[in-house]
């Protein structure tokens, strides 16, 4: 007897995204979490009314409810929230913010005529050079864009699919596909020279993939061209838990069960098969399809055993290059004087360092610029991070003092935005890497793989063992929000016949 047909381990992005879909196929599903709060890396949390954000705080084209929408987006989850029958309501917003760096201060548009405005202020040639660069970038969105992620499986059943129903659209991409693989820094290279705008771009694209523009992947960033763009910026009312809660009713609709604190503790393997899980209670469930959203290393040093993996095959995937993890500042500050602060800051402290050099950028979400009831009347909520190596964090002695110790660049950042915020907090919470890997599951509390373009490829949601799959950052296509949950479908997709994908495509009309 089984208990479902799939199992998905992790209730993050890409688990609830292939767990929802597959409920959406028709199939029973588990959703095995081992915290109380579903979410993964894009949970919330609550402390003392200030509600928080604990991972991805941009979203793109998330109210852009259906086809027929008057700005369009690629964001997969917008698509998968059109397939669920479930929406959030969002609010539009231009600037996104600001990227401040030791020589100036830049407003982030949208727009892209404002932000080429902006940056012409600053470098009137290096605006120009963007301008070429965004309107070939642009080229490449608008191939992507006519052909919906909702239709993409990772196997060769997706080629005849997509020819048939798109076939105007596969033949516009002809022109990018032998550079869609490769870095963005190679149209970079060849287009942009002022090492201004250079600057910019590499902290664009470390902010998408935790990697510079050599590192990154085209697609990844003509993507966040385009949405930023030709779709609306907007923030979900509620944050990133509005948009768990709309996956989990989704799943629940479909007839999908999502069970909390049900950690799971191994991957049940028969002659090479998945045929359930074991958790830590000791119960075990059943079902030919388990599903991991844990990440690569998780994966195989913690939820197999050794023996049940090729050995070389194991060891590639535990030899991964990972990115740092995080130290976080999660503060309720008084907001009183603080009509016009904008809602996203990036804080670049010394240009003579790497941008990747743990604490020399941070990143700032003050998202109750938008949403008010995501902190008590007359406050905001702030979060602010920054890359940290996990080495050397323990927690003994000097673990709360070396805690403060580096969370003061975060500090000093928030600082350059709110020169007095130190005496505005009421509420303070530090987290280090080792908070990260505590409460995301995650190894090492890493951002995800360090794969760079060029230099490899995100493996695809396929392992060795017959009915074991893999989702999340560490599969194809890698990091971020829309990739996670492109990772998603691509997985609940490849389990199904395509035939069953295009009755679904025909109800959405794309």
């Amino acid at each position: 007897m089984k208990d479902a047909d799939v199992i998905v381990i992790g209730s993050g992005l890409g688990g609830l995204v292939a767990g929802a879909m597959l409920a959406r196929y028709g199939q029973q599903v588990i959703v095995c979490e081992s915290h109380g709060i579903p979410g993964g890396a894009a949970h919330s949390f609550s402390r003392r009314g200030f509600h928080f954000d604990s991972g991805p705080s941009f979203y793109c084209g998330l109210g852009n409810v259906g086809a027929a929408a008057d700005y369009p987006s690629l964001n997969p989850l917008r698509m998968v929230f059109d397939l669920l029958g479930q929406s959030v309501e969002t609010i539009p917003y231009d600037p996104m913010g600001h990227y401040h760096f030791p020589d100036a201060t830049l407003p982030i548009y949208g727009n892209g005529e404002r932000y080429q405005e902006a940056i012409a202020t600053i470098t009137p040639t290096g605006a120009e050079e963007l301008k070429r660069l965004e309107t070939k970038l642009l080229g490449l969105y608008d191939a992507l864009k006519h052909i919906p992620t909702l239709a993409l499986r990772p196997d060769l059943a997706a080629l005849p699919m997509l020819l048939q129903r798109y076939p105007w659209a596969m033949a516009k991409m002809l022109p990018y596909v032998l550079s869609v693989q490769g870095p963005i820094s190679q149209w970079i290279d060849g287009t942009v020279h002022d090492p201004w705008v250079r600057r910019l771009l590499d902290l664009e694209c470390f902010l998408l993939s935790g990697l510079k523009a050599s590192g990154t992947v085209l697609p990844e960033m003509a993507f966040m061209f385009g949405e930023r763009s030709r779709s609306v910026i907007d923030y979900p009312i509620g944050g990133s838990a509005s948009i768990i809660n709309a996956l989990v009713n989704g799943l629940n609709q479909w007839g999908g069960t999502l069970q909390l604190n049900a950690h799971v503790e191994r991957i049940v393997v028969s002659n090479n098969r998945a045929v359930g899980v074991k958790l830590r209670n000791g119960d075990i469930l059943s079902a030919p399809t388990v599903i991991s959203n844990a990440t690569v290393w998780d994966t195989y040093e913690h939820l197999l055993a050794p023996e049940d993996l090729p050995v070389a095959y194991r060891q590639k995937g535990l030899d991964t290059p990972a990115v740092e993890s995080f130290m976080h500042l999660h503060l309720g500050i008084r907001a009183d004087g603080l009509e016009h602060l904008t809602g996203h800051h990036v804080v670049v402290h010394d240009e003579s360092k790497d941008i990747t050099v743990p604490g020399n950028t941070c990143m700032i979400s003050i998202p109750s610029v938008w949403d008010a009831s995501l902190a008590p009347a007359h406050h905001h909520v702030a979060h602010v991070y920054s890359l940290e190596p996990y080495a050397g964090w323990r927690r003994d002695d000097t673990y709360a003092d070396r805690k403060r110790q580096r969370a003061q660049p975060l500090f000093a950042a928030l600082e350059k935005v709110i020169p007095d915020v130190c005496d505005r907090i009421t509420l303070e919470l530090i987290g280090t890497p080792l908070t990260h890997a505590h409460y995301l599951r995650r190894h090492q509390g890493t951002y995800g793989p360090a794969i760079a373009a060029g230099q490899g490829m995100f493996p695809g949601n396929k392992t060795p063992i017959s009915g074991l799959y893999r989702v999340g950052d560490s599969t194809m296509p890698g990091i971020g929000v829309p990739a996670v949950a492109a990772s998603g479908i691509l997985c609940a997709n490849s389990l199904v016949q395509p035939g069953q994908t295009l009755e679904l495509l025909d109800q959405l009309g794309i």
